[in-house]
């Protein structure tokens, strides 16, 4: 497909202030006689793709700098258009001159994920592999990279795309059933469907358990800080991020609303978040502090409970942790601290009740390494740092394969109680919908646009 677009773009792709060079990327068929209009070097158009030029970028007579021009000739390209790179200074003077001067000349600003956009609809691949694009520019974590990277080299796509492809030989033996309706014949084997249905059902349905997994992935592993005033919340908070972020002081209820920020331990996000202490209170905001304390943890994939080796008692820990709104499938880890000031007959009696608790000093910052160890623990039982299998990461594709299923469902139901041929084929092509429509095999202009402007300007 060529000529889609009658115009050519131009956009910064490097951030002003990023750096000593930065690049401005053109796209379209005008690229190459455009930077040539103010290029003087070795005449692009005369040159082999892939190359780069030496020479000055010139507005008439005036010299705006000395620059790098890379030439990528169509399809050959990210966007398989001609595109230009042209490597300037880095200067918020020179890049607004040049991005100032190509546009007098015929070309126009780029939306954002233009770029992107423009390498799908020209067959660079497909709409997942576009969205995986903005994935792994967002990616802080090793894990992030490796998943949008795969997700971007068309491992996900080329799993759907055999699925739906099998689904359309079948749907296409029920079309022709219609077409002979009066003659009552049946090319589709019926059991032959029921058996890859049951096997596409499981694929589906795999993938719907790794949006979990891709959910934390993306976001981070929500690891809520949770215990009684004084406890060390805060102190714990600051010790892991290894920096002053929130306030401590011995002063209780100090902490009214919830902290929170991120670190990367071995590749794996986990979002840390230091609550309002835990305990009955008159004071109006330090109520709300305390309630949402719960709610955060409601919504916790991890529940570390901190006590205060010093001060609490097992019967006190035991209960505390019995009245945590802790939800299913969450981990709760329970940390003593203080260890540095506690009796040693005090420790020995917590661990006697509580064996796989965790100890630690979080002024000293004694005792964390281990607790990283315990978090990693905790998420790679769940199989979170696997790289091998598909991980869906995107609600948007999350969203389509349940649909899907319940397409899928529906033929089953269909074929196993004698529905007639075109409810089954109505079935069938709503599945087959709600899969081209992750990888963009079916689009409308809304899902488009909805998609790529969420992209950054340049890219």
């Amino acid at each position: 497909m060529t000529n889609i677009f009658s115009d050519t773009i131009v956009a910064l792709s490097t951030p002003p202030g990023a750096g000593a060079i930065a690049v401005l990327r053109l796209s379209g068929p005008a690229a190459i006689e455009l930077t040539d209009g103010i290029f003087f070097g070795r005449r692009l158009s005369e040159q082999p793709s892939n190359t780069l030029h030496y020479g000055t970028l010139r507005n008439g007579e005036a010299i705006l700098d000395e620059v790098v021009v890379g030439l990528f000739r169509a399809p050959h390209s990210y966007t398989r258009e001609d595109v230009v790179e042209i490597s300037t200074h880095g200067s918020d003077y020179i890049i607004r001159e040049v991005l100032a001067l190509l546009v007098r000349r015929g070309a126009r600003l780029a939306e954002p994920g233009e770029f992107t956009k423009r390498a799908f609809l020209h067959g660079a691949f497909d709409l997942a592999q576009a969205e995986a694009v903005a994935d792994l520019i967002a990616a802080d974590s090793a894990l992030q990279h490796r998943v949008a990277l795969n997700q971007m080299r068309g491992g996900f796509s080329r799993e759907l795309k055999d699925l739906r492809q099998q689904l359309i030989d079948f749907a296409a033996l029920l079309e022709l059933e219609l077409d002979f309706g009066e003659e009552d014949v049946e090319f589709a084997d019926r059991s032959g469907l029921l058996r890859l249905l049951t096997h596409v059902q499981t694929v589906v349905q795999r993938l719907l358990r790794s949006f979990e997994l891709g959910n934390v992935i993306k976001n981070g592993v929500t690891t809520v800080i949770a215990g009684r005033p004084n406890a060390g919340k805060s102190t714990l908070l600051n010790a892991l991020l290894n920096e002053e972020r929130a306030i401590v002081s011995a002063i209780p209820g100090t902490t009214r609303d919830f902290i929170e920020d991120e670190v990367s331990l071995e590749g794996i996000k986990f979002r840390f978040v230091d609550t309002a202490g835990l305990r009955d209170t008159t004071d109006e905001v330090e109520a709300i502090g305390v309630q949402r304390t719960r709610q955060r943890v409601e919504q916790a994939a991890v529940v570390l409970y901190l006590f205060d080796l010093v001060t609490a008692t097992p019967a006190e820990v035991a209960a505390d942790t019995a009245a945590l709104p802790v939800p299913s499938g969450a981990t709760l880890l329970l940390l003593g601290n203080k260890l540095d000031e506690a009796k040693p007959e005090t420790v020995a009696a917590f661990q006697q009740q509580f064996p796989d608790l965790v100890l630690l000093a979080a002024a000293p910052r004694t005792g964390l390494e281990e607790l990283r160890q315990h978090l990693l623990a905790t998420v790679r039982r769940e199989g979170l740092d696997a790289s091998s299998a598909t991980i869906v990461t995107n609600l948007r594709h999350a969203r389509s394969l349940e649909v899907a299923g319940e397409a899928l469902v529906a033929v089953q139901h269909g074929l196993t109680s004698g529905a007639g041929t075109e409810l089954v084929a109505a079935d069938l092509r709503a599945a087959l919908r709600a899969l081209g429509e992750i990888t963009g095999d079916i689009s409308s202009d809304d899902l488009l646009g909805s998609i790529f402007t969420r992209f950054c300007i340049g890219k």
